[in-house]
């Protein structure tokens, strides 16, 4: 038992004066990461969880001065440094899947609206986030001070990162030279959106000769509860198109990609087409897939953040609290994500705080 709990958060440094603490630092972080598998949401919910489980906590805790008031769940979770934590995540998701060789790593960023009071200078949080699809496991994460400062904590969160033999993508943001050469520098492969941001590319891709003479096209259809969505990937040797100078700014760049999508939603229609580029020479369903999968980040982890664990709603603002409640979220996530049943994600954390042996198995306990 205590194995397990060492495993998970052994890598956060304790911040507190030493011999001046009534509660050890694990005891605290067990504590409310148990409170957000089972339902809970703040501090005072931590330790109304600890209170009610209290018996099976001194199974697994030491405990020494018994129970945290909220007031210390709230001071801890203030000082201890996201980067350490956010190591955990890390190594939660490293437990429960293999690494990354020959997956889909997909960047991009979220708003805390909740961290957004009206007070003068508050811009919010974004979270940076890494996610594996397939896996459904967030891997790291990187604060970023507003949305266009993801140009600058995406190459931070790819150096935190094991990336290698991945095929990285980014949206538009993220379309960056510097970028794709970090990526390449951290032995992983891109796959970058490119929009109006990168005029000279965008408008070189954008040429219609390229597509009029492109051969590799692949075409997939998507029924779902009113929705129909038909969409066509064409792909083109960058080599055979691109001019000399764009080759040569866009280090490693092989394969141009074209999406063209059609979307008839509740029977109104609407179309869009969207460009990419790539440093892999892959199939036109590869990359027909992989940008389909991009999007399992919003579907997957931002929104059960939002809706699951209802984190906008959440108003912990001060210190490292709401980035640290983030990663505790995004380890419940992959816990009860990883649950083999019939449930919604969001009866099984109500089937944990009901259940104590459920809520074992989640812990892998």
């Amino acid at each position: 038992m205590q194995e397990s709990i060492d495993r998970i958060f052994s890598k956060v440094d304790d911040p507190r004066v030493a011999n001046r603490c009534s509660h050890l630092l694990k005891d605290i972080l067990f504590i409310a990461f148990c409170t957000l598998l089972s339902n809970g949401e703040d501090f005072e919910d931590m330790v109304e969880f600890a209170h009610q489980r209290i018996g099976w906590l001194k199974g697994v805790l030491e405990l020494p001065n018994g129970i945290p008031s909220h007031d210390t769940f709230n001071r801890v979770l203030q000082i201890i440094d996201p980067e350490q934590l956010s190591m955990c995540l890390g190594s939660d998701a490293a437990l429960l899947a293999e690494g990354v060789k020959d997956k889909l790593v997909s960047l991009d960023g979220k708003k805390m609206k909740g961290v957004s009071p009206k007070s003068r200078g508050n811009k919010g949080l974004f979270i940076l986030s890494a996610w594996v699809g397939e896996h459904r496991l967030c891997i790291g994460q990187r604060k970023v001070d507003g949305k266009s400062n993801e140009i600058t904590a995406i190459p931070e969160l790819i150096d935190a990162l094991d990336v290698e033999g991945s095929t990285v993508s980014i949206d538009a943001i993220g379309c960056q030279e510097g970028i794709a050469e970090k990526i390449l520098g951290a032995k992983a492969d891109y796959l970058l959106a490119v929009k109006e941001n990168q005029g000279g590319l965008y408008e070189g891709i954008r040429d219609g000769f390229i597509w009029e003479s492109a051969k590799g096209c692949d075409e997939t259809w998507e029924y779902d509860h009113g929705r129909y969505e038909v969409r066509k990937c064409v792909t083109a040797s960058a080599k055979n198109y691109l001019t000399p100078d764009l080759l040569d700014k866009w280090v490693g760049v092989e394969t141009l990609v074209k999406i063209e999508s059609h979307r008839v939603v509740d029977g109104v229609s609407s179309s869009q087409t969207r460009f990419y580029i790539s440093s892999e020479q892959k199939s036109p369903s590869f990359y027909n897939a992989a940008v389909r999968g991009h999007w399992s980040i919003e579907n997957h982890l931002h929104w059960h953040l939002d809706v699951t664990f209802n984190e906008d709603a959440n108003r912990s603002r001060k210190g490292f609290a709401p980035q640290n409640l983030n990663i505790l979220r995004k380890m419940a996530l992959h816990r009860i994500s990883k649950m083999k049943d019939k449930l919604s994600l969001k009866k099984r954390r109500f089937r944990a705080s009901m259940n104590v042996k459920y809520l074992g198995k989640v812990l892998g306990i």
